[in-house]
This record gives structure tokens, C-alpha cells and sequence, in this order.
């Protein structure tokens, strides 16, 4: 059967709705993470910690669809990246499942007894169900920029042979740290658009602007550290981006400075890593000026940063460290023509449902919280 799209335009169609998926999470539950991470920070008493919880609880939930839906996206259109990832990092994904758990306990039980002690114990826990996904997170992207330690034998079985440890490299922990604050400067942004005017929200703006600089100093430092200090990847020689899912049909070279490539092959991308610089600017200029900008500057940030991390990366999706010939692509470790296609209408619509039901619980729940409106029956 005749589709309308070819093979080769299809991975490239998915290579970006996946990377679509993956912003619209952390724009959409990064505020929620950002939230919680800055909650024992800028609340001091119990009815502030009860404003600030109540400001995210209402919402956060809805936040999931665009994880689970970038996760399942992962495994229909790239079942090998899914399954050495998701393998490869079970401990670390575990760690942060663990975390993510937290979240709904805590918003569910921290307030049903006058305890201080008990109320205490949750909000450090919230804490952590924001800062660890935040941090871990981090630490995924960038031990992929450097290389997974896996391989592939003849018959296309994965062996990976890292462990939770090896994660924790310095670079890897400064993506996280880039991770950390790009949240945390989020989630202030998004406390300036729904906290009433007062305490709270200046002490966020506060952690928010500092936040903001130290994200710019770190991004700029994980980027000039990738370009002469990070071995990247490179396809060599004669490739058919069209071809069969089989990688290791290509020969691949590792080099510093190869992450860099795509800069100079295609111009347009260097507008990934120029967005997360200006949406930081734009954030740390509006952040107690104009919440709505700041908001809106945090987000364009986010989606830069992530961008940048593609574009880099790109045709690359889970380089080998261990065998760089057995790299996974977006060429060749795809599903088929027939699968991708499918799903490409599912997506045509579905995902259109899901931004408008985002989009309509965003109005009914617009508008700012108030302490005593947080402290009243009926709320978290």
C-alpha cells in the first residue's frame, strides 16, 4: 500500500512530536516540580505552605497525560531507544517514580492531621517529589549527550553494562543542576501569576530571579563544556535515511565538538540554544513586573533547552559509548513505515483534544489564590 508520506519523512515527523511531547511536559508539570521545589523556601508558616500547595494541587494530575503520552510515544515510534533506555536506566527511573509518588500522598494526607511535625515531614517530602524528578531528569540528558555504555550483538540484543553510580558524572550533574534551576526559575514565574500579592510571592520572585542567573551561567557552561570537552557523534560515509530499522548498518566516529555539527549544517537551529538565553532574560526582566511575560519567558526557556539538546543530538536519539557503531537514530531504530503513519493520525486527533482540555481547565481555574481561600474548608 501507497502512503502519502515516505519513510524518511515520517522519523523526522516523529523525531519532532516526541520532542513536542517532551516540552509540553515540562512546561505543563515543570511549574508543578519548580512549585514544590521552592515550597519550604518561600512558605514559612503552615497557612503559606497551604497557599502554596494549593496553588499547584488542582492541576498537577492533568500534568501526567503529557509523560505517559511521551513515554508510550517512545515506544511505538522508537521500540529500541525505549527498551536499552528504559532497561539501561531502570534504577534511576525508579528513583524518580519513587519521588513522583510522593506528590499525590502528600497533597492527599498532609493536611488531615493539626500536626506540625506530620505537616513538616510532607513538605519536605513534596520537596523531594520536585527537586529529585527535576535533578534525575537532568542527569538522563546529559549522560546521553556523552554516551550510553550499552551494545548491540549480531541479533539485535541490547547488553548494557552502566550502572545508577556511573549517572552521577560531573557532567551529567551539571545538566542536572541546568535542569534544577530552569524549574525552579519556572515555577516562580508561575507563583507570580497565581499567588495573591504578598509575602510568598516575593520571597518566590526572590529565588526566582536567582534562579534565572544561575540557570543562564550553567547553560552557558554545559554549552561551551559540550563543544571542546564532550565527545560527540557523526555518521560516516554512505546512509539511507530511508532504510530499514537495523543500526548496525552504519559506521559512526566520535570526536569533540561533533555535538556542534548540526550548528553550522543547518544555520536555523542555533535559534534552539538563542531561545533558552532570551526566554531566561525575558523571565528574569518580567519576574515581579509582569507575571504573565515572566511566565511566558520561562516557557520559551524551557522549550529552547530542550530544543538545543535535539538539534545538537540530531539524527542521534541514544549514542553507545561502548560501541558507537550500534548508536540508535532516528533512521534506524524506528518502527515501521505502516506503524508510524497510524499513529501519526492518532496523534492528528488526539493530541488536538488534549491541548484543548489543558487549555479549558487553564481558564476555569485563571486567577490568583488567596491565603484565606487556601486555608478553608474543602482545599489541600
Amino acid at each position: 500500500m501507497e502512503l502519502p508520506l515516505d519513510y524518511e519523512t515520517l522519523k523526522v515527523i516523529w523525531w519532532g512530536l516526541v520532542g513536542v511531547l517532551l516540552i509540553g511536559f515540562a512546561v505543563s508539570d515543570g511549574y508543578d516540580l519548580g512549585t514544590a521545589s521552592l515550597l519550604p523556601f518561600i512558605a514559612r508558616t503552615d497557612r503559606e505552605r497551604r497557599l502554596v500547595i494549593n496553588a499547584i494541587a488542582p492541576t498537577w494530575e492533568g500534568h501526567q497525560v503529557w509523560l505517559i503520552t511521551g513515554g508510550g510515544a517512545l515506544f511505538a515510534a522508537w521500540p529500541f531507544a525505549y527498551a536499552i533506555s528504559f532497561s539501561g536506566f531502570y534504577l534511576a527511573m525508579f528513583v524518580v517514580l519513587s519521588a513522583l509518588i510522593l506528590r499525590p500522598v502528600g497533597f492527599k494526607y498532609r493536611s488531615k492531621i493539626e500536626s506540625p511535625a506530620w505537616r513538616s515531614s510532607w513538605d519536605w517530602a513534596l520537596f523531594i517529589g520536585g527537586v529529585v524528578p527535576a535533578l534525575i531528569f537532568g542527569v538522563a540528558l546529559g549522560n546521553v549527550l556523552q554516551g550510553v555504555p550499552f551494545a548491540i550483538d549480531p541479533t539485535l540484543r541490547a547488553h548494557y553494562e552502566g550502572g545508577l553510580i556511573g549517572l552521577l558524572n560531573p557532567f551529567a550533574l551539571l545538566a542536572g543542576l541546568v535542569s534544577v534551576a530552569m524549574l525552579v526559575m519556572h515555577g516562580a514565574a508561575y507563583l507570580g501569576t497565581k499567588l495573591e500579592h504578598g509575602e510568598v510571592q516575593t520571597r518566590a520572585r526572590a529565588i526566582g530571579r536567582i534562579a534565572t542567573l544561575v540557570l543562564v551561567v550553567l547553560y552557558a557552561l554545559a554549552g561551551v563544556w559540550l563543544a571542546i570537552g564532550i565527545a560527540g557523534y557523526r555518521i560516516e560515509g554512505a546512509f539511507d535515511p530511508g532504510g530499514p530499522a537495523n543500526p548496525l548498518r552504519k559506521d559512526v566516529s566520535v570526536a569533540i565538538g561533533a555535538w556542534m555539527d548540526n550548528y553550522s549544517r543547518y544555520p536555523w537551529m542555533i535559534l534552539a540554544p538563542f531561545l533558552g538565553f532570551a526566554g531566561a532574560l525575558l523571565a528574569w526582566m518580567q519576574l515581579g513586573r509582569k507575571p504573565g511575560l515572566a511566565m511566558l519567558g520561562s516557557g520559551l526557556s524551557i522549550a529552547g533547552i530542550i530544543s538545543s539538546v535535539g538539534a545538537s543530538m540530531f539524527p542521534f536519539l541514544l549514542p553507545s559509548s561502548k560501541m558507537p557503531s550500534a548508536s540508535l537514530t532516528v533512521w534506524d531504530s524506528s518502527s515501521s513505515h505502516l506503524t508510524l503513519f497510524i499513529m501519526l493520525g492518532a496523534v492528528i486527533v488526539f493530541l488536538p483534544i488534549v491541548l484543548v482540555y489543558t487549555s479549558w481547565v487553564i481558564k476555569v481555574l485563571w486567577g490568583r489564590i488567596t491565603t484565606d481561600e487556601a486555608n478553608s474548608p474543602g482545599h489541600y
